[in-house]
């Protein structure tokens, strides 16, 4: 019984102490403290509504109504910089009995922040006081302020950059603050969701009351957005946004990193950053919203690139501006971008790749890139020493060449890209003194032309896909190539022999030069004057390429050279049709006969013809003798045989008037 008793009085003495402590709470000052402090540090007031409650589980405090901090003026937006369900305020117990308010912790229940910049880069976040100072605005607390950890729980971030266009949402946000000491260092962790994708921000800085005063201080910053991660180890302040130090990035998920800064992010191709993508140098960031990197040291996939950038604010779009060296590249030689001699351009092959081609991150931002290279593998070509200046606007990508070697010639040129409403690629190309073998192995695994050559091409393509893009190909060009030969096919031995079987392996036709100039309409090259001379044969040839069926019509049209003066010989044209893997030969002796069965009905009217005019010719001389004799009336050069009867006929009948007027003056 004793015991009951004794519980019963302990329990009356806490229930008492409770009683005691709750009335020793100051509910209304800790609230007003907090607003206090909150004003004292930004110069906006924090408007706590509805019954301030004092609590004393699991820590002393107060637990507000409704919170919320007003926006700033100029701002589009009608909600609230913040506002949330409730604010829970934990005190020290020690400094409350000696009657101070000493805040430990502040945590808010599902707040909602409304970040906004304006199109002049005016932030509703940067407060009077972050940025007056000097300058007369309100000043930091006169005492020290301290939060133990301040808290918010299932929030939401929606920040709106007007200068930029981007939104930014993120979900599910928890974070917290720990402020040990107002003139000492300070933490911030917090995780999110943003669009399906973890977020997370750990934060460490120095000297708190800098900082909120908007001061660059010691900070130490790590992001996580899905699989990417980017570090931060220096100096930086938030109004403006400055910093200076080190920065680290793998960026291994571009699409989560796109969705946190509201950006459309697709992952690269192979080698530029499909497995691996990695930047590295030294960062600062001014406060005008412009960024520079230097020592920049970027790896993509298995290519290593070093220099300096620049990240400058632009009316819709970040601009990009750098010098880059790098080491040799390889680009889109994985197994989704193999075009070479395999299966999506090798000749064997039934057709051009259908895969989609995504281009979404030209419109991430603009650039001004001057990269210099030893050497450029595109898997479709081959490069060596090669210096460019690739420009991006508005989704629009131009390769302007300044130097390219490649082939043991050279190109230059420009290439262009454009994503802006779908996929069109075009150019202006000049390729001097390429081997065509391997350009031609690498291009389409074709290795049977074998020379040195010159090549212009203009050309406009437009589709999602290879595919596409070569079935819509436009332009026009031109070829001339020196001495070689082609593999394969001996078509002076198919003319000497009228025998198809001189094609395959072990067969070639040795030439002295080809030419020709050609125009592509709907992905097919159409060729009317080709030339080619060689030792034995000279051909000329007409037709088209399926460039986009990779198809073959084309009509060569030989001559095997029977003396040394190039006279005689026989023509048989050669007929190249099917598919670039499963070409086909024949002899168009067909059209040997049916030129043969032309030029002897020519023939046959010519002699008709011939025959004709001797007829003529004869029946004009006897009709001339006739006049002559009969009416004595020779025909001159130029007169008609009836204008010379006529003729003769007037003379005549003149002559008789005259004699028939003599005889009747005589007669009188």
């Amino acid at each position: 019984m004793r015991w009951i008793i004794r519980a019963g009085v302990a329990l009356a003495g806490i229930v008492l102490v409770a009683v005691g402590l709750i009335a020793m709470v100051p509910s209304e000052r800790i609230a007003q403290a907090v607003s206090a402090q909150f004003e004292a540090m930004t110069g906006r007031k924090m408007a706590l509504t509805g019954e301030v409650k004092p609590r004393l589980w699991p820590s002393l405090g107060v637990t507000t109504g409704p919170v919320s901090i007003a926006n700033a003026d100029w701002a589009a937006s009608d909600q609230p910089l913040f506002s949330a369900e409730s604010l829970s305020i934990d005190v020290n117990l020690g400094a409350l009995l000696g009657g101070e308010v000493k805040i430990l912790g502040l945590s808010a229940d599902q707040p909602q922040i409304n970040l906004e910049r304006d199109k002049d880069g005016q932030a509703n976040w940067v407060f009077a006081a972050s940025t007056a100072g000097a300058e007369g605005g309100v000043p930091a607390p006169a005492t020290g302020f301290t939060l133990d950890q301040g808290s918010i729980t299932g929030g939401s971030i929606r920040f709106n950059d007007r200068q930029t266009g981007q939104v930014i949402a993120l979900d599910n946000v928890d974070a917290t603050l720990a402020i040990p000491d107002f003139s000492g260092p300070f933490t911030l962790t917090a995780t999110a969701l943003s669009g399906g994708q973890g977020v997370a921000l750990d934060l460490q800085g120095g000297v708190f009351s800098a900082f909120a005063m908007g001061r660059v201080v010691p900070l130490t910053a790590s992001l996580t957005a899905g699989g990417s991660t980017i570090g931060f180890d220096g100096r930086g302040g938030y109004a403006p946004v400055a910093a200076e130090g080190a920065l680290t990035a793998n960026l291994a998920d571009l699409p989560a990193l796109g969705a946190l800064t509201g950006s459309d992010l697709s992952r690269p191709g192979p080698g530029l950053g499909q497995d691996k993508l990695q930047i590295a140098g030294t960062l600062t960031m001014d406060g005008t919203g412009a960024a520079f990197l230097r020592g920049a040291e970027l790896v993509a996939d298995g290519n290593r690139l070093k220099g300096d950038l620049d990240l400058l604010p632009g009316e819709a779009r970040y601009k990009l501006k750098g010098q880059l060296a790098a080491g040799p590249i390889t680009i889109g030689t994985g197994p989704e971008g193999e075009m070479g001699g395999g299966q999506a351009g090798g000749m064997e092959a039934e057709g051009w790749p259908t895969g989609e081609i995504d281009v979404s991150a030209l419109g991430a931002l603009d650039a001004e890139i001057a990269l210099a290279a030893p050497s450029i593998d595109l898997g479709v070509l081959k490069l060596g020493q090669t210096r460019a200046l690739i420009t991006v606007d508005r989704a629009r990508a131009v390769i302007d060449i300044r130097e390219m070697q490649a082939y043991e010639g050279r190109i230059t040129g420009d290439f262009v890209v454009n994503g802006r409403g779908g996929l069109s690629v075009g150019g202006r190309l000049n390729f001097a003194g390429l081997k065509t073998q391997p350009m031609l192995m690498d291009l389409a695994g074709w290795d049977r032309l074998v020379s040195t050559g010159d090549f212009d091409l203009e050309f406009l393509g437009v589709g999602n896909s290879i595919d596409a893009i070569m079935k819509s190909l436009k332009g026009k060009g031109s070829l001339e190539l020196g001495q070689g030969e082609l593999r394969g096919l001996d078509i002076a031995g198919m003319l000497k022999t009228l025998d198809l079987n001189y094609v395959g392996e072990g067969q070639k036709t040795i030439f002295d030069g080809l030419a020709g100039t050609y125009t592509i309409t709907g992905g097919v090259l159409s060729n009317s004057d080709l030339k080619l001379v060689a030792p034995y044969v000279t051909a000329s040839g007409t037709g088209e390429i399926g460039l986009g069926g990779r198809t073959l019509n084309y009509r060569l049209r030989p001559t095997a050279l029977a003396a040394e003066d190039g006279t005689g010989g026989v023509m048989v044209p050669l007929l190249i049709t099917g598919t670039w893997a499963d070409p086909k030969f024949r002899l168009d002796l067909e059209s040997i006969a049916r030129e043969k069965m032309e030029a002897e009905a020519k023939a046959a009217a010519a002699r008709l013809e011939e025959q004709a005019k001797a007829a003529e010719a004869a029946a004009k001389a006897e009709l001339e003798q006739r006049l002559k004799e009969e009416l004595g009336v020779d025909v001159a050069p130029d007169e008609s045989l009836g204008d010379a009867a006529q003729r003769g006929a007037t003379d005549a009948l003149e002559d008789q008037a005259r004699k028939a007027l003599e005889e009747i003056l005589n007669g009188n």
